[in-house]
């Protein structure tokens, strides 16, 4: 089955399953891609204003953190955040968040903002930004209160009976969960789908070359971006002028402009060009690289053959929380003497077979995906010891152990109707949730198996 060459661009080069897909198109219309934040106590930050949102022991007692839900529709969680700070003339520092959600979507997120009073809260107004607070918290959030997220997708223009729709979702659900889940690949969103550059940026800095790194994100262009973002990248890749760069890029390029702000001044100082940009962001690059190159890893697993819900000797295992949660930074790896007893805990829900996110203190496994990641790693020249960036320490990747497949939890094809743009196709909505860190793409991916990504929606 034929993968897009986007796709194998971000080291995604196979299916899991070997049923057709739906095809159609998802994000046609924000509400077609809702997302709700669930956390660990099982609070839902809710788009629906009525639905309530208790959560995490929220008191009504004022406390340092003020926890909030925050819904936004069509924003990116960091220009949002950068948004709600500036209302209400805060550092954005203030603000914390326990996941980054989907841009191209409506979604729903606990936040809590340090040191603000319900009534500041109440009077932030940003177009298509809700910020609701729901009362005080004893600490800052952070991704340990982040169970998963709840998704409810509509799939449009799908150009199969209804019958044919529900028989080939069906079977492509029922092939993911003989793996125990989808493969874990990091979705487009880790990298940009109309720009897919991010990792090429980390790759540039774990190699050291920040110039280069620089000139990646400023200025190289893309087909499918805006025209006047495409020909502002292709100038200043061409005459290398920041200052002209500065007037020619567009105002929504936000992130490229803090940095070219910089550099009309420190010309030569592409490392302090980086440090204008928010400090996730920063580490953002890095960790691309590792998630592609992670993706490289899962893919060479599908294609030789090896199981994802059976461990082999070599292979790195993780424990399982009673949450579901997988403890990525205590693995262990698979022997000959263990495995028998590994694979009994896999087949109990206990343990999950992991790969590396490789970094400065996480190797590579050992046994026959040992010496696949090796050659990767090899043909890509670089080592686990580049990962410590020394010129910007905060933003080096530790490296850990990411599970190979996703556990889906309550999914349901809730109603397939005639498309209302044409009636000849049809509407496909369903709903599931995923766990923190995976993504819904990855299951659309394998129910649409779509052929032009971008015209996907993806």
């Amino acid at each position: 089955m034929r993968v897009p060459a986007l796709d194998k661009e971000l080291g995604m080069t196979v299916y899991t399953t070997d049923s057709p897909g739906i095809g159609g198109a998802i994000r046609r219309a924000s509400d077609d891609f809702l997302v709700e934040e669930v956390l660990v106590d099982g609070s839902v930050a809710s788009i629906d204003k009525t639905a309530g949102n208790p959560a995490l022991g929220a008191s009504a007692s004022r406390q340092r953190y003020l926890l909030c839900v925050l819904v936004k529709r069509n924003w990116d969680t960091f220009v949002a955040i950068k948004n709600i700070a500036k209302q209400l003339g805060i550092d954005q520092t203030r603000i914390h968040i326990a996941g980054i959600k989907d841009a191209k979507a409506v979604t729903a997120q606990h936040i809590t903002i340090e040191n603000v009073t319900v009534e500041d809260a109440e009077k932030i107004y940003v177009k298509d930004i809700e910020v609701r607070p729901i009362g005080y918290f004893r600490d800052d959030l952070s991704q340990f209160y982040l169970l998963g997220n709840r998704f409810n997708i509509t799939v449009n223009a799908v150009k199969h009976s209804e019958p044919t729709v529900r028989r080939r979702i069906a079977e492509t659900v029922e092939k993911l969960e003989a793996h125990d889940g989808i493969p874990n690949f990091f979705g487009h969103q880790r990298f940009g789908t109309t720009r897919a550059i991010t990792h090429l940026v980390g790759k540039a800095i774990v190699n050291g070359d920040f110039s280069k790194a620089a000139m990646l994100f400023l200025a190289k262009p893309s087909h499918h971006e805006h025209p006047d973002s495409r020909t502002a990248r292709e100038e200043l890749q061409s005459n290398q002028d920041f200052a002209q760069a500065l007037q020619n890029f567009p105002k929504q390029l936000r992130f490229e402009r803090l940095m070219l702000h910089y550099l009309v001044e420190n010309p030569s100082d592409f490392i302090g060009a980086f440090r204008q940009l928010p400090a996730k962001l920063q580490a953002l690059f890095v960790q691309a690289y590792q998630s592609y190159l992670f993706n490289c890893f899962l893919s060479e697993r599908v294609r030789n053959g090896y199981s994802l819900n059976a461990a082999e000797v070599g292979d790195y295992v993780v424990s399982v929380e009673h949450s579901g949660l997988p403890m990525t930074k205590n693995g262990k790896l698979a022997t000959a003497g263990s495995l028998a007893e590994i694979n009994e805990s896999i087949k109990a829900g206990k343990m999950r077979v992991a790969l590396p996110l490789v970094g400065f203190r996480q190797g590579l496994s050992e046994g026959e995906m040992g010496r696949i990641e090796a050659k990767i790693l090899e043909a890509e020249d670089v080592k686990t010891e580049d990962f410590r960036v020394q010129e910007m320490p905060r933003i080096s990747g530790k490296g850990e152990l990411r599970p190979v497949v996703s556990q889906i939890r309550n999914f349901q094809l809730e109603v397939i109707s005639n498309d209302e743009e044409c009636t000849r196709q049809r509407r496909t909505k369903m709903t599931f949730m995923l766990l923190r860190g995976s993504y819904a793409t990855m299951l659309l991916r394998e129910i649409m198996k779509p052929q032009d990504l971008i015209k996907a929606g993806f």
